[in-house]
This record gives C-alpha cells, structure tokens and sequence, in this order.
C-alpha cells in the first residue's frame, strides 16, 4: 500500500536548480503530490518540500536520485510526528446576503480569516493541515467557490533538530 512521505531538500538557490530536481521525478514516472520551494535562513540555499505517495523502495530510490545532483546539499525524510506540516489556502467564495452569516461562522470555526471583502465574493486565507483545509473546502463548496490557491505543504522538524545546509 502506497505511504505519503514528505522530505526536506536543502539546494543552492541558483537558476535551474528546481528544473533539475522536479525532472529526475519525471524521468523516473515519480508522481509529486505537492512541492514548494523557498529560500532559507541563508541567501545562498533554497529548502525544497516534497510530497509524494509510493512504498519504501520508490522513498529510498527517490532519496538516492536526489542525493546524486550537484546542487541537492541535504535530504531528508521528515517524520510525521515529529513535524510541523502546514498549507495555505486562499479561496474566494460567492458573498450573498442568504448565506453570508453561514459563510462567517465558517471563517470563526476554522479560525481562518476574511482577507479580501466585496460586495459578490469573500477572500478567505486559511492555514492548517491538508486534512484541514480540505474539510473547509468541502464545507464552503455548496455557497460557491469562484476560484482557490493552495500552496502546498511547507514542513520543519519540531525541536531542535534542522536540516543542514552544508554537505
């Protein structure tokens, strides 16, 4: 049975960098549920998050393909327990007088919050757990939903422990 894994890459933030790591995945029929990228603490290495499906062997597979590029510095699988993992969603919802309190009450419960307010629609951003934001978007879906952004996941170890940036 097929297990989601997340994993932490440390890269040098140059050009091309991205397109290298994301093709080693298509080259091998690998398929990304989520990926996000961003510089780090440092100006010099961007983190990679990667989230993908598959069993044992395809994890350690992917761990040593990404191991052999020039400009993967660290990887590391993350444990789920011992990780904070969190995604963005920005959704814009139709506002209609009927179903704005019901809409309202949505934002408080979900402690998300109304970022954009106009007289047709409501911005709304939320940050959470996929199994979070996924529920707020089944439970707004019957008001309408005009349009939706999610970032993908973003995750780092809780406590002390870090992915390094030296290899």
């Amino acid at each position: 049975m097929a297990k989601q894994y997340i994993i932490g890459v440390i890269v040098s933030n140059i050009a091309g960098v991205l397109s290298r790591v994301s093709g080693m995945f298509t080259r091998r029929s690998f398929n990304i549920d989520s990926l996000t990228v961003g510089e780090t603490e440092s100006s010099e290495f961007s983190r990679i998050t990667i989230a993908f499906h598959g069993d044992e062997e395809i994890k350690d597979r992917i761990i040593r393909q990404l191991d052999k590029l020039h400009d993967v510095k660290e990887v590391e699988v993350l444990d789920k327990h011992e990780t904070v993992i969190r995604e963005l969603l920005l959704i814009k919802v139709r506002n209609k007088p009927e179903t704005r309190q019901d809409i309202m009450t949505a934002v408080e419960i979900f402690r998300s919050k109304i970022v954009d307010y106009y007289p047709s629609s409501l911005t709304i951003e939320l940050t959470g757990e996929t199994s979070k934001i996924d529920a707020f978007i089944e439970l707004v879906k019957p008001y309408g939903i005009m349009e939706m952004c999610r970032t993908g996941i973003v995750a780092v170890e809780r406590g002390e422990r870090c992915l390094k940036t030296v290899k």
